[in-house]
């Protein structure tokens, strides 16, 4: 009965310390059908692990004016902003998005850009998360 309960007390720690937080982005202006979250969690090592799930987000060549390719960013502490990538589409409804953070951030934002390997958003912002 003891190892059964130090089991289950084991269980629990690491069951919280590998908790994911999930938050909803504010709908967009500009695609405001799409339903766009991200999950939190941090690994063993502290880095920050970041999916952010788009359903239902318009096709960029849609918007106007058309774009290319979705990229999300985050904002650091210290006002730095950093490219993630492009928000791959899954299929027809779904485009995400993984991604590992060695620092703490404050905002997670997404833009439609012409190309996905820039060093700063220039697109429109589709949706923005302040943390």
């Amino acid at each position: 009965m003891k190892n059964l309960k130090e089991l289950s007390f084991i269980v629990l720690i690491f069951s919280f310390a590998s908790c994911t937080n999930v938050s909803k982005f504010p709908v967009s202006k500009v695609t405001p059908a799409a339903n766009i979250e991200v999950r939190r969690q941090q690994d063993q090592n502290g880095n920050n692990k970041i999916t952010i799930t788009a359903n239902y987000l318009a096709a960029v060549d849609r918007l106007h004016p058309p774009k290319k390719v979705y990229v999300a960013w985050v904002l650091f502490e210290n006002n730095g902003v950093r490219n993630l990538g492009q928000l791959k589409i899954k299929n027809a409804k779904t485009a995400e998005i993984k991604a590992v953070i060695p620092f703490k951030y404050t905002e997670i934002f997404i833009t439609a850009e012409d190309q996905v390997d820039i060093l700063h958003p220039t697109g429109v912002e589709i949706s923005r998360i302040k943390f």
